[in-house]
Order: structure tokens, then sequence, then C-alpha cells
């Protein structure tokens, strides 16, 4: 087994709590419309949580991109090409990985992800999966620059980001992730990176709204563990059974917004800072982007990477998007 035991490049304070963290929360609960961004559900808990939502009859998107994933290897290994490192921009799927590997014959493959205890668990399955290829996890922020281990920067880079998590972003905070990861795949330093990710198409709003609010209420766990978290990391007194779980399509905005709503008067503190929130306010939790083949493509463009092939499940309900590094240009 060709593994290590990982790069940790969290900024953690004196406690071990991740500064960026609480920099966060604290920002988020500070603003008129409470929000707090969607990458800090993934901690152990809500990392095993999310593996249940993609398990469940109503999220169809795991199932629509494994099903991509699985009919479609031969043409990622002939516009892929065998030999490269393979960078998982958040490692969380055990199921759609493997699918990929199998198929393009990498020389290696580098989880990154924020939760540290549940990237070094998917990295060690991957790699007693794959005996012969050399794992190299690292625990980092991947939303900025990352500096990859030195045993991949020569090699030629595959990025991969399913899931279609590139929707928790609004527009601009998306084409600044875009343009972090053609930096962390050295876009500017040899052979122009590819990206593989995945994008959720726009579809009837029951359907969406199902997906997020279902009948077993392991997405309303997912959203209430973030509060869990707050209070345990940050000294949070957030009461969570005042707090509940609403999911709701913004046709507007082509996107599923996820909110905690308070349902009566409440005051707390996180981090010695005291905050309150009147019956019927909300702190925004999630937003899920719905993409046309259009506006991804514009939004690829804009993040300086140009589409090359797309694949839809038989059902229409999501794709699958390769595309290639675009080289910097100052003119149109």
């Amino acid at each position: 087994m060709k593994r290590d035991s990982g790069i940790a490049l969290v900024d953690r304070d004196e406690d071990g709590v991740d500064r960026a963290f609480r920099a966060d929360v604290l920002k988020g609960l500070r603003q008129r419309q409470k929000a707090i961004p969607a990458r800090w559900f993934y901690d152990e808990e809500g990392s095993r949580l999310f593996e249940a939502i993609t398990q469940l009859e109503e999220y169809y998107p795991t199932r629509a991109e494994t099903e991509i994933l699985e009919a479609r290897g031969k043409e990622f290994a002939e516009l892929i090409g065998p030999g490269r490192a393979v960078v998982e921009f958040g490692s969380g799927s055990s199921v759609k990985t493997p699918l990929l590997l199998r198929a393009i014959d990498p020389a290696a493959y580098v989880p990154l992800d924020i939760s540290g205890d549940f990237l070094r668990e998917s990295a060690a399955g991957l790699a007693e999966k794959f005996p012969g290829l050399p794992v190299h996890p690292v625990e980092a922020d991947f939303m900025r620059r990352v500096t990859l281990p030195e045993e991949v920067e020569p090699l030629k880079k595959l990025g991969f980001f399913p899931g279609s998590t590139i929707g928790n972003m609004v527009p601009r905070t998306a084409v600044d992730l875009l343009r972090s990861m053609r930096a962390t795949l050295g876009a500017d330093e040899g052979e122009s990176p590819l990206l593989l990710i995945g994008m959720d198409l726009v579809k009837d709003c029951a359907e969406l709204e199902a997906a997020y609010d279902d009948a077993e209420g392991v997405t309303a766990a997912f959203n209430h563990n973030l509060v869990t978290r707050i209070n345990r990391e940050l000294d949070g007194t957030m009461p969570e059974g005042a707090l509940e779980h609403s999911a709701m399509w913004n046709d507007a905005l082509a996107r599923i917004e996820m909110h905690l709503v308070a349902t009566r008067d409440i005051a707390f503190e996180v981090s010695g800072e005291r905050f309150a929130m009147r019956k019927g306010e909300t702190i925004h939790t999630e937003n899920s982007h719905k993409f046309t083949r259009r506006s991804a493509n514009l939004l690829l463009l804009a993040g300086g990477w140009t589409p090359e092939k797309r694949w839809l499940d038989p059902d229409e309900r999501f794709s699958v998007i390769l595309a290639r590094a675009t080289e910097q240009r100052e003119a149109p």
C-alpha cells in the first residue's frame, strides 16, 4: 500500500480551533441576513451525514453522476489519457472516485479536504482499493491555492470536483474557486491541466425541494449539525431546538436555499460574542445553484477553464464536464 499520513495546512489557534471557521461564523452572524458558508458543514459528523444523504431516494444527484461515470469510462480514458495525478477537491465519495481512477490509469491520487479525520479515512480506503497507486492526502482549504506534495509536482494534473459542489457558491465565489483550482494545478507552469467537474441541472421545483428536505430528516440533521459544531468548537450556546430546517427554490437566482429558521425569539453566544434572532429570522446555510448548458459554460470560462466535453445521465438531470485550463489573455 503506497500512501502517506497526509499534509495538514489548516491554520489553528492554540486551542486547536480552525481560525477561518471562527472568523466565518462570527462574520456571518453579525450580518443583517445571517449566513454561514456551506463548507463548514463538513466536520466528521457532517461528512458522515452527507454520505447518508447521497443514499436517499429523493437525492438524485449522486445516482445520476455515478451513472455517467460508470457509462463513460472509455471516453474519459481517451480524452484524459493515462499517467496524470488526480487532484480531488473535497475527497468525499468512496463510490465515484474509484470509477474515475479505474478508467484513466492515473500516476497518483491527491485528495484535498478541510475535514482531516474524514480525509485520512477516505484516503486510506482508496489506498486499499488501489494498492499500487501513490495516495497523498492533504488537509487544506481548497478555496485557496494549495501547494501540492512535491512527489506530484512533475506530473500532468487532472482536477476532479464531483457532486456539483460548485453550485454551493455564489457566482463570484465560484469563479474565485475555479481560478484557485487552476493555480493549484499549476496551469501556468507546464502542460495545461484538465478539470472534470459535476454540475446539477435546472429542473422541476418539486423534485429539487424534495432532494434537500427528505422525508427521513437526514438533510435537516445535516443542517442542524452545523449548530452542534459551532456550540462544540466555538463555545456556542445556540439553541438547536429553536432552529428549524428549511429548503426552498429561488427561481430568480436558479438555486435551492437552505436556512435555519428561528421558531421563537432567541439569544446566544459564540466565542464570547452575543447575538440575537427574532422569530422567523434565518441563518442562510447553503445555496445549491442549478445550471443550464450556457450558464455552466459561462461560469467555467470566467474561472479560466474552456469546456471540451459534456455528458448527461439518461434522464438528463445532471452533467459532468471536462474542461481545459485556458491560457490567460488580456483582451477578448
